[in-house]
């Protein structure tokens, strides 16, 4: 998985991302209340967790890490040739699985780590090289992570569809449930049908981060934050002690993870005719 210093990847409509060696941390919990042992669910033939690290590997990340806190998920990483470390049970989330790692590894404070969800069999490599590179092009910032346009006015109104809020700087300005901005002269409305979807009033947030490593270090040392259990987000622990996301626009189009079993049929059958 070593590499060269600098890649380059070239997507469909021939933008570049140059970015100076990165890392990959996957965390993968195996006990998954609406899916249990979902990081080892079978994907036409490929368990979910090596799906994902596959996809992860082909982004150019010079360290893919599998972070696991279960035997099963861990013999399973090795048995395909993948690079994982047992972390412990008691981690309240998976950033702080990935800090973990990370003191483990002793990475420097300015090296770049991405945490790809464990359960995103489909995420393509060209968003995770992506948002290292949003890092390397801001040397002052800690946190990056990405959006998409939204596009079906159900989603807007989705809960389980995190929406955010940027500013002119591409920062992120709040994330939230709730189907923010909203016009002032809808508020009244309860037509959730015949919303009119203009461009780029609404972005989808998309759940990877990158983060410099004393950007990771300083949010696992943050106590949750008022807005963070609130919306059950929490990436408002940053915003709410002042530290700047920037959130860009995905290159690719990113697919739903897998949370339930629906998802998984959904994942099965997608993936069975590639």
């Amino acid at each position: 998985m070593a590499g060269l210093c600098t890649r380059l990847f070239v997507v469909a409509d021939q933008r570049a991302v140059n970015v100076e060696p990165f890392s990959v941390v996957i965390p993968a919990r195996f006990a998954s209340t609406r899916l249990p042992g979902k990081p080892l669910a079978d994907i036409v033939g490929v368990p979910m967790i090596v799906r994902v690290a596959r996809q992860a590997i082909a982004s150019g990340a010079r360290d893919v890490v599998v972070a696991t806190d279960d035997q099963r998920v861990h013999a399973v990483a090795v048995e395909h040739g993948l690079e994982v470390m047992m972390t412990r049970p008691d981690h309240h989330s998976g950033s702080d699985r990935v800090m973990e790692v990370v003191a483990d590894r002793g990475w420097n404070e300015s090296h770049i780590v991405v945490n790809v969800q464990g359960d995103e069999p489909q995420i393509p490599p060209v968003v995770i090289s992506q948002v290292a590179a949003l890092l390397r092009e801001s040397p002052d910032a800690l946190v990056a992570t990405l959006c998409e346009a939204i596009t079906e006015a159900r989603i807007v109104f989705d809960p389980n569809v995190v929406k955010v809020v940027r500013d002119n700087r591409s920062r992120a300005r709040y994330f939230s449930r709730a189907p923010i901005p909203w016009r002032r002269d809808d508020f009244g409305s309860t037509d959730r049908t015949g919303l009119e979807l203009a461009r780029h009033t609404w972005w989808r947030h998309i759940g990877i981060y990158g983060y410099r490593v004393r950007g990771l270090a300083q949010f696992c040392r943050l106590p949750p934050g008022r807005l963070e259990m609130i919306e059950s987000l929490e990436q408002l622990r940053l915003l709410e002690n002042g530290i700047d996301i920037i959130v860009g626009e995905a290159m690719a189009t990113v697919p739903g993870g897998v949370d339930t079993p629906a998802d998984l049929d959904r994942v099965r059958s997608q993936l069975a005719k590639t």
